[in-house]
């Protein structure tokens, strides 16, 4: 089971954290406004979360992952 018909992920930072993510599915994958960080970061994410890592993510995205 995922977050809300699979429109929340968690993306897997590179010092350890999560933080949560909304994803508009009418976009490419590539397009940065497809992804919008609503966060917040945590530790441990929701054992039904789907987990992406962030070099899968545009650069603008990555940035704004950093700044919550």
């Amino acid at each position: 089971m995922a977050l809300k018909h699979k429109k929340y992920v968690y993306v897997a930072r590179s010092d350890g954290w999560y933080v949560k993510v909304r994803i508009l599915k009418g976009r490419d994958e590539n397009d940065p406004s497809r992804y919008i960080v609503v966060g917040p970061k945590v530790k441990e994410p929701p054992p039904t979360a789907q987990i992406i890592r962030e070099e899968r993510l545009p650069n603008e995205v990555r940035a704004k992952l950093y700044e919550i």
